[in-house]
């Protein structure tokens, strides 16, 4: 691990604790909150503080996933916040679950593109995402900031319990089929995770990279 891997890991990690992970469970909160749902206001939830938002289990893995990531100039990994509370019986709509759901991962894809206006910048200044000078540990942020929001979004719309994209697959098939699916999760859902965790990148990557490529305005590979 060099100087640089570990620059990315730091940025990393402190992206998803103190911005990327608050941003995308407020989000959730205030939806809920907005159809009908007051649980997560409740509990401090509508909030961006860090505190209130923070896992320490999530949090401790992602660390030290990500630093062992970092001894093979990969600063990628994985944990999660703390989860925001959602009593779906209180909500508004037919498909409001499926909002408070997606309301997450859309607000990754907002952070991406702002940090990509950023990147865009920078980067028409000849500024290149590296840690030799403070104006381009800068851009670093930025170009962290495009992937792990990116990276997050996409992880969170896999159709695999707990994740976001779950609760849209359940609230678009029929009530029969939905309980089906819910028992089959209920027996494999875990380890559909587990595989989703090790296999993540092989599977989202090739999704990530066009994406992360539209928003900053160069080929990634």
């Amino acid at each position: 691990m060099n100087s640089l891997d570990l620059s990315q890991a730091i940025i990393f990690i402190l992206m998803f604790v103190l911005v990327s992970g608050p941003v995308h469970e407020c989000a959730h909160a205030f939806v809920a909150w907005k159809l009908g749902d007051g649980t997560a206001k409740l509990f401090g939830r509508v909030s961006l503080d860090p505190i209130r938002h923070f896992d320490p289990v999530g949090g401790t893995l992602l660390i030290v996933s990500v630093m062992i990531g970092a001894f093979s100039h990969n600063a990628v990994g994985f944990g999660w916040a703390k989860p925001t509370p959602v009593n779906p019986y209180n909500l508004r709509g037919r498909y409001a679950d499926t909002m408070v759901a997606v309301a997450g991962p859309l607000s990754n894809l907002v952070l991406a593109a702002l940090f990509a206006v950023g990147f865009r910048i920078m980067w028409a200044r000849g500024v290149f995402p590296d840690n030799t000078s403070l104006e381009n540990m800068i851009q670093l942020v930025f170009w962290t900031g495009v992937r792990l929001n990116v990276l997050l979004m996409l992880f969170n719309l896999l159709p695999i319990p707990p994740l976001d994209g779950s609760h849209v697959l359940l609230d678009m098939l029929d009530a029969r089929t939905a309980e089906r699916v819910r028992v089959f999760f209920g027996q494999y859902g875990m380890l559909l995770l587990l595989l989703v965790v090790f296999l993540g990148w092989r599977l989202i990557g090739p999704l990530m990279n066009p994406i992360v490529s539209l928003l900053i305005g160069l080929p990634v590979g």
